[in-house]
């Protein structure tokens, strides 16, 4: 057993402090009761030096620890404060053993982290012909539910039944518990149906069990059954109410909830309810109201900041969430693992490298070096700020590392269009015997994906399921399909989404979509878009993506219809944004910004970029700009794309031969990847750039995309 895994040594102890006792003449007889009441009073403050001390003064008087009584108050006392070991080496001693006792031991193991051990200790006094009791039950069902012991607990189950005590509210309350951490909340749910009789703890119960296991509607369902029978919420109906709408993004029914529990305590004052609507306003996208809550909090601890600095992070504010972090880091607030993977996926939303590097340097010097997970989310942040060998560099210092590890590192390789490194990659993963699962295998079909490696993708596919046992899945099928797409074989994409046994998602459409796109097929693209319509009528992306394919072919009047759609569903168009990173600030630039305050120098170094461009012979692209307007301003329109100026400001602002790493929030049109291309050549930098779709390394004249993006 895990709890007496160190007995020798716990005797050890004991006879030394017995012996200190032996040479002490002063020390008082005790009476069995009176060591029965210090027991019961050391037991209620949980002082376990003192009870070790007394535990050796019985061992010098030798007859109290004779008395079965006093033994097991002993014990119990050990189990009470979490020493399993010496509550087990005293339980050995213990001649004629009563149900008490063994009570109190199988609560100390399935209290105490031993699930196993309280399951096997429950067995062997069954064994003994010792039955179970309402007291025994609810540790033992507790042990089952955390040691996920389902064919255990069904049998337990069916002994509480045969004894008669499934009526009992302690025991159903138990077993409504055990099945929800099973999952099994069918089940969960037939015990709560039978219950005569059910206290708050039972409907709290039902209500946590359906949030944690995925299901907040019926959470909800059973909040308001709740308010039918006229039941008072408490602090865990609350919390698990909170959580259900959050889930939801019901921000009616959430305002609803913070209503109540102002009503009830005049304030949130409780930490748990304050970061639970922390988390429901930011997942509502109601981050204001977050803020309002977190700001007034009179005390914040770490769950407090994660909630808000993840809200921002969510909502597409890495700016505050970086913010808030120096605040935190100020405060002296303590950092976890979860503020650190929260973090790195701000700087990699913007290619914040300096800063990521900042928070590299600050994690390691507060432990957080070895985590696995802190490590995979390191791999994704230098990949995605552009620095793949800096990636690279850690992903082979690890010394741990999972299969979530290895996805990552793939990922980054795709991303960059380095195919034939990540299938590299993952054939070292099965060199150091590790089978592939879903994730890895859809790293590296996106990767065939984003170089072009058909005939490599579609041999990957194949073997999923006759080698690795794993069924394609939604995300598989949508690489595929992307896969195709890209390399122009779109009527194969078609018939491959005909072949899907499940509904194909919108996911896999728009893959189809933008593969009419770069190889114009109007009338595919009208078929993905209007499933695109039917399954996801808010996506504004697809709109535009139909509206730029009708534009390319200059069907004028069907672009307007599409324009028209968005226009009535009252959608927009998120603005062209580009993030550049300068002495660990980062900049930020829109479409014609001219709100920077080196704007003058910005636009004049355009004008100078322009003119060398027109000297080495550019002619601008205008079938990027998307609208009937003159040759002449479709032309203006161009120069002022939000990365031309994310460029201009970098030359400005850094020495020659700086490499340039800059982030576009929507995917670079054909005349900018030109003109960058060109850029790169005479001014003899190298340029990164990251669009929502993949990296682009311009130098010399070229990108590592090959123009196939």
């Amino acid at each position: 057993m895990n709890g007496t895994t160190n007995i020798k040594l716990l005797r050890r102890s004991l006879c030394s402090t017995t012996a200190h006792f032996k040479q002490q003449p002063l020390i008082p007889p005790f009476t069995s009761l009176q060591c029965g009441a210090i027991l019961q009073s050391l037991t209620n403050t949980k002082s376990l030096p003192k009870g070790q001390k007394l535990h050796a003064l019985m061992l010098t008087c030798g007859n109290l620890l004779r008395n079965t009584y006093l033994s097991s108050k002993l014990a119990s006392f050990y189990a009470s404060c979490g020493n399993m070991g010496q509550a087990h080496l005293v339980f050995d001693g213990v001649v004629v053993k009563n149900s008490f006792l063994w009570n109190f031991m199988i609560r100390g193991y399935a209290c105490n982290g031993f699930a196993l051990d309280s399951i096997v200790l429950y067995r062997e006094m069954i064994g003994l012909g010792i039955k179970g009791d309402n007291f025994t039950y609810p540790f033992v069902l507790k042990a089952c539910g955390d040691a996920l012991a389902v064919e255990i607990g069904r049998r337990v189950h069916g002994e509480v039944v045969v004894s008669g005590f499934e009526s009992n509210v302690y025991v159903g309350n138990a077993l409504v518990a055990m099945y929800s951490k099973f999952g099994d909340m069918g089940y969960a749910y037939e015990v709560f149906d039978r219950m005569p009789e059910r206290d708050l703890t039972s409907w709290n119960t039902m209500v946590s069990g359906y949030v944690k296991n995925g299901n907040p509607r019926e959470a909800l369902a059973v909040f308001e059954k709740m308010g039918k029978f006229g039941l008072r919420t408490d602090e865990t109906t609350l919390l698990g109410i909170v959580s259900a709408c959050g889930e939801l993004t019901a921000l009616k029914q959430g305002k609803a909830i913070h209503a109540c529990v102002v009503r009830k305590s005049g304030e949130v004052w409780n930490e748990f309810l304050t970061n639970s609507l922390i988390e429901m306003y930011c997942k509502c996208k109601c981050v204001a109201y977050s803020r309002r809550l977190f700001d007034g909090a009179e005390v914040k601890d770490t769950v407090s900041w994660n909630s808000m600095i993840r809200g921002y992070e969510r909502n597409g504010d890495a700016f505050e969430s970086l913010r808030l972090f120096c605040r935190m880091v100020m405060e002296g607030a303590e950092v976890d693992e979860v503020t650190i993977v929260t973090m790195l996926t701000c700087c990699d939303q913007i290619s914040a490298l300096q800063f990521g590097m900042s928070v590299h340097s600050y994690l390691v010097k507060k432990g957080f070096g070895a985590n696995v997970i802190v490590g995979t989310a390191l791999i994704d942040m230098y990949s995605k700020c552009g620095s793949l060998s800096c990636s690279r560099r850690f992903f082979d210092d690890m010394p741990r590392k999972n299969l979530v590890s290895w996805s990552a590192m793939i990922s980054g390789y795709g991303a960059h269009g380095r195919g034939e490194e990540a299938i590299s990659c993952y054939h070292e993963l099965i060199a150091n015997k590790f089978s592939p699962d879903e994730g890895v295998l859809t790293s590296v079909l996106s990767a065939c994906s984003h170089a072009g490696l058909v005939n490599e993708g579609k041999d990957m596919f194949n073997r999923m399921t006759r080698e690795y046992k794993v069924k394609p899945t939604v995300a598989h099928y949508s690489c595929m399909v992307d896969l195709l797409g890209r390399a122009g074989r779109l009527d194969e994409a078609y018939e491959l989404i005909k072949t899907i046994e499940v509904e194909p998602s919108s996911d896999i459409w728009a893959a189809l979509l933008s593969g009419c796109r770069l190889y114009p097929n109007v009338k595919l693209a009208e078929i993905s878009a209007q499933k695109i319509f039917e399954m996801n009528p808010e996506g504004v992306g697809s709109y535009i993506c139909l509206s730029n394919i009708y534009a390319a072919e200059k069907r004028w009047d069907d672009v307007e219809r599409v324009r028209a759609m968005v226009r009535k569903k009252g959608l927009k168009k998120p603005p062209g944004c580009t993030f550049v990173e300068l002495d660990k600030m980062v900049h930020r630039f829109l479409v014609g910004d001219k709100s920077h305050p080196q704007t003058e120098d910005i636009y004049a170094k355009l004008k100078d970029l322009n003119l060398r461009l027109r000297e080495v012979g550019y002619k601008p692209d205008t079938t990027s700009v998307l609208y009937d307007v003159e040759e002449e301003m479709k032309e203006k329109m161009l120069w002022d794309h939000s990365e031309r100026l994310a460029i201009a400001f970098a030359l400005i602002n850094t020495r020659p031969g700086t490499t340039i790493r800059i982030t576009k929030n929507l995917r670079i049109c054909v005349d900018c990847h030109t003109v960058t291309k060109m850029i790169s050549k005479f001014t003899a930098r190298e340029i990164i750039m990251r669009d929502n779709h993949r990296f682009h390394h311009f130098r010399d004249g070229f990108c590592s995309c090959g123009d196939y993006w």
